[in-house]
């Protein structure tokens, strides 16, 4: 029993995913693959996924957003949780990375299932609600550059419908918010960006200590 989150040394967090880690062959090739790459931090880790994949079920989605794809194993993930008929809009600038993602989404057959739109998210974002698509999305996962993340938020959270649900990425950033001395634009960032969403009586709101810090926000009535 504990009154607070448990630390995880690398034994336990070996332990954790020995007898919870689910993970398909096509997401542990992606994940193979990607750590290759020198930008490999950037991908989510894989009990992450799994979590966001429970979710996405969880919740009934069928119509998701997601800001920030790289080399796609977040969109993967939440793809292969969602019905056949399901949809996500994905939200990148990189043609060289979202290659990398079309070539697993197809090798899955869930490539019908993901919209990738090559363009500033927040163009994209724009573009959905002046289609009159706001309060039509079910989930949303926000995981791109971090000082554009209030600005992403505000569009997500107005594309959700009632009871939606918006995951953000990296809002712990490896303890590096908990730190004064730390005042680099993306750490001032992300600390501001916690500090408004816990303020934020729009949503319900919970901040778990997954991968490098997930926030969960869920769009109140």
């Amino acid at each position: 029993m504990s009154n607070r989150s448990i630390t995880l040394t690398d034994s336990l967090y070996e332990y954790m995913n020995d007898v919870s880690l689910r993970e398909p062959p096509l997401l542990l090739a992606l994940r193979e693959e990607t750590s290759e790459l020198t930008q490999r931090s950037m991908q989510i880790a894989p009990e992450q996924g799994q979590f966001m994949a429970l979710v996405a079920r969880l919740i009934g989605a069928r119509r998701c957003l997601e800001v920030g794809v790289f080399t796609g194993y977040s969109s993967l993930a939440t793809a292969l949780a969602l019905p056949d008929d399901g949809r996500i809009v994905a939200c990148d600038v990189s043609e060289e990375w979202t290659s990398v993602a079309r070539r697993y989404w197809k090798r899955a057959g869930v490539e019908h299932k993901i919209d990738l739109r090559l363009a500033p998210a927040t163009r994209t974002l724009d573009a959905l609600l002046a289609q009159g698509q706001a309060g039509t999305f079910d989930f949303a996962f926000i995981d791109a550059d971090k000082t554009n993340y209030l600005e992403y938020y505000e569009r997500t959270l107005a594309l959700l419908r009632t009871g939606g649900l918006v995951l953000v990425d990296n809002t712990l950033w490896s303890g590096r918010v908990a730190d004064p001395e730390i005042a680099d634009a993306d750490t001032v960032a992300l600390r501001h960006f916690n500090e408004v969403l816990h303020r934020d009586e729009r949503v319900d709101l919970s901040l778990l200590p997954l991968g490098d810090g997930l926030t969960l926000a869920r769009k109140r009535g």
